[in-house]
């Protein structure tokens, strides 16, 4: 199986043929770059515990910048993992991320950059933790890969079967509001997956900074695919 920079050389020469995962006009909408590692100092222990603070904080941020999205965070050192206990292993903490995080409005509608199946959905309702999570399975010039989206709104999941088509382009998701999406502020976590290793419903977007050679290697960065780019 390709991994890591094989997968992207092998499949990057078909972006032009995928459908970005949120409404984006290049030539309208301004993204903005989210930093959420410990460089950031406007994030305190009151802003990150309390989930409307931290929702607050993304919303005048994007207001601020006139964005209509924040971006960022794929292989990035994230000390607001904090907040949440699911991150906190016994042996070592879990703070790298593993995907693209796409801050908007609650509703933003999400579509699948290419056709594919659905592969498995769960909700996973900790504190921190993915909310309502749909996981797509694709084939681009004989490779198989996933796709993850999690902090959906449960209704995302509710007409969800396995083995279901999804087409290019087919609006398959939701941003969730904080009680649908593990109580984070309205965004999508979108991460590309190459080998499940039999999971379900769930695949770690956050990892220990001694496996982090291991999972970049079966995430490769998203960016690619998600359709926000020029």
């Amino acid at each position: 199986m390709l991994q890591g920079d094989e997968f992207i050389e092998a499949v990057k020469n078909y972006r032009n043929d995928f459908h970005s995962v949120v409404p984006y006009l290049p030539n309208k909408d301004t993204l903005l770059h989210m930093d959420f590692t410990a460089s950031n100092g406007e994030l305190n222990d009151e802003i990150l515990k309390d989930t409307y603070l931290f929702s607050q904080y993304i919303k005048n941020k994007l207001e601020t910048a006139g964005a209509t999205y924040g971006v960022g965070g794929y292989n990035e050192h994230r000390t607001i993992y904090s907040r949440s206990a699911v991150f906190d292993a016994v042996e070592e903490p879990r703070r790298w991320h593993l995907g693209l995080d796409i801050w908007g409005h609650e509703g933003t509608p999400v579509h699948a950059p290419l056709e594919g199946v659905v592969h498995s959905f769960a909700f996973n309702n900790a504190f921190g933790d993915y909310g309502a999570t749909l996981i797509l399975e694709h084939q681009v010039a004989g490779i198989l890969f996933h796709t993850l989206y999690g902090h959906l709104s449960l209704h995302s999941i509710e007409d969800k079967r396995e083995g279901q088509t999804v087409e290019k382009g087919e609006w398959i998701a939701s941003f969730g509001k904080p009680e649908e999406n593990g109580q984070w502020p309205p965004h999508l976590h979108f991460q590309i997956i190459l080998d499940m290793g039999g999971g379900k419903g769930d695949y770690p977007g956050v990892c220990s900074l001694s496996d982090r050679d291991a999972y970049l290697l079966n995430c490769p960065d998203p960016y690619f695919l998600s359709g926000l780019y020029p």
